[in-house]
């Protein structure tokens, strides 16, 4: 047995409280290494062996090198000072691990043991149920619509004009709320825009003023009816909260420029020397960018400016949350007080950080409930769209990025294909729509939220920044209409189907020559397989099944079985989604 492999720690990683009387716990052991794993458990108090409870645990995830088994546990009252140890057996030997290492024989109950204390609250994850059923849709305000000419400002492009990193084009804030039956009708749920506060740039993450709408893109009054608009239609709504860094001409910046070490807010910086200048650059910036200074959120001052501004635009306006920009560059104990202020204010408030790569650090207890998950998509556009992943090599990215976060967390993780940040996955395809629409049902239907950047869903392509942030078409002849309805189906079978938006996840199918995956989504009432052909040739899967009625949900057709197994024709370049309407 490869026992370096095996890893399990008592801490939050791998034990957590998911609610007063429960407790999951996780082990990960080296590839098809073990062939059962058993958690023994009992509380402090018994001393007999025969009250040790035994319970084999489940394999939930495989990567390429690793099996991560998972399991939740129930007590009878809460689940404190709960002892446990494990059982790992191979076809070669069987060993126990404790707190005190590896054993080949079995531990007295009080010998080597690991044990979780008390399950306070905030301890756990926590999450309203409603941020796993969203489908977010990323707005970019300047190129989405233009609602009110007056607006636009003098030296703008004509709409639709090539994006470039400094041209304007008219979008503003009426032209959203214009465009809210168009998201409705695609079947979105949450709306992100970036940011819409004053700033000289068209992207606006360059701030100047935190408590006033740019100009270009109207007034709070204007911010105050789409909020209203969208929660008429059921639609949430988060704004692009950028406390990292500010704009160059942020007041409070430029009095460090001018007064330098006497200014008041020499704290709230990380000037580098005196005085401080723009060229060369001496202070530290967001991305070595020296129009983006970086905020001190270690100072107390600056710290609560930022909260207060969180607040301001919940309190007063209504949003729902706040996307928070390059989150991972900020001291964690800034999120836990602003987690803290925020959800005192309004504790369903939903907070969205970025980040381009492992998320936990972020996504903990006390401080954000969920994060952009970039490596979705790095998965995605290595197999459907650059195509430089094989179907393997697909589902061990995708395994491993589930295996880094709790269940209840990968449910809620933000899944783009693309964003304002990134080439547009049809560019990335080719613009092949086939792949694309392989890539869109993969969306609805794996794990965490879908999240549609504005205009992918008529079919805009474009490279990185700033072609990707080109306008959204309006004229309906222009539109990929096919593609279009593809979304909106896809998203209606993913809202009435729970095992697709909080089931548990397996892969049932990998098959490298013919460019096949499959995985099944399951619930304890509900099951569904989703089978995608990427390949050139049809492919005709058999794939043993529970008993029960399966159905092809995007046909309707209903499926017959022989023996238990699942028989059934994929098309090249298709998806099937089959559901068992009586459960497992």
């Amino acid at each position: 047995m490869n026992l370096p492999a095996v890893v399990h720690r008592p801490t939050p990683e791998y034990i957590y409280p998911r609610a007063r009387d429960q407790l999951t716990i996780q082990i990960t052991t080296a590839r098809e290494d073990v062939k059962q794993v058993t958690l023994v458990f009992w509380p402090r108090y018994e001393t007999s062996a025969d009250r040790q409870i035994h319970i084999p645990m489940k394999r939930s995830l495989r990567d390429a090198y690793h099996d991560c088994y998972r399991m939740t546990i129930q007590t009878d009252d809460v689940a404190a000072y709960v002892r446990y140890y494990f059982v790992l057996e191979s076809d070669e030997e069987t060993v126990w691990l404790g707190a005190k290492g590896f054993s080949d024989k079995e531990p007295a109950i009080n010998e080597n043991f690991f044990e979780f204390l008390w399950p306070n609250e905030g301890d756990g994850y926590c999450a309203p149920d409603w941020y796993k059923q969203q489908v977010y849709y990323q707005i970019f305000p300047e190129r989405y619509r233009s609602g009110d000419e007056r607006l636009t400002p003098s030296n703008a492009d004509p709409w639709g004009s090539p994006p470039t990193r400094e041209n304007f084009m008219g979008g503003d804030i009426q032209g959203i709320i214009r465009g809210l039956d168009h998201i409705c009708d695609l079947g979105a749920t949450c709306l992100y825009l970036t940011p819409i506060f004053s700033a000289p740039s068209n992207h606006k993450y360059d701030t100047v003023d935190y408590y006033e709408i740019d100009p270009a893109f109207g007034t709070k009054e204007d911010l105050r009816k789409l909020v209203s608009e969208a929660h008429k239609r059921g639609l949430r709504l988060i704004l692009d909260g950028v406390f990292n860094h500010c704009g160059y001409y942020w007041p409070p910046f430029r009095d460090l420029v001018r007064n330098g070490e006497n200014s008041k807010y020499r704290d709230w910086f990380f000037p580098q020397g005196y005085p401080v200048t723009l060229d060369p650059c001496n202070y530290d910036c967001v991305g070595h960018y020296k129009w983006m200074p970086k905020i001190n959120l270690n100072c107390p001052d600056a710290a609560e400016y930022f909260i207060r501004v969180g607040e301001y635009w919940i309190r007063e306006f209504g949003i729902d949350g706040w996307r928070l920009d390059v989150a991972d560059e900020v001291p964690a104990s800034f999120w836990q007080k602003f987690s803290s202020r925020i959800k005192q204010l309004k504790p369903d408030a939903l907070l969205l950080g970025e980040t381009w790569g492992d998320a936990q650090k972020l996504v903990t207890a006390n401080r954000l409930d969920t994060a952009m998950n970039y490596l979705f998509r790095e998965a995605m556009v290595g197999w459907l769209g650059k195509r430089n992943l094989s179907v393997s090599r697909f589902d061990d990215q995708i395994n491993r990025m589930l295996s880094l976060y709790p269940e209840e967390v990968a449910l809620r993780l933000y899944n783009p294909l693309d964003s304002h940040d990134t080439a547009r996955f049809m560019f990335e395809c080719q613009n092949d729509l086939r792949r694309f629409k392989l890539a869109v049902a993969l969306q609805m239907t794996l794990p965490g939220c879908p999240a549609v950047f504005y205009g992918d869903e008529v079919g805009l392509t474009g490279d990185n920044d700033p072609l990707c942030r080109v306008c959204m078409e309006w004229d309906g002849e222009k539109q990929n209409r096919e593609l279009f309805e593809w979304y909106q189906k896809l998203i209606a079978l993913r809202k009435k189907s729970p095992s697709l938006y909080e089931g548990d996840y397996a892969t049932v199918l990998c098959d490298d020559e013919h460019m096949v995956y499959g995985f099944r989504r399951q619930t304890d009432d509900e099951s569904c397989i989703v089978l995608v052909n990427a390949g050139e040739a049809d492919y005709f899967p058999r794939l043993a099944v529970e008993g029960g009625a399966w159905t092809e949900m995007l046909s309707q057709t209903y499926v017959t079985k022989d023996a238990e197994m699942l028989c059934a024709k994929l098309p090249a370049y298709s998806v099937n989604i089959y559901k068992n309407q009586k459960g497992r």
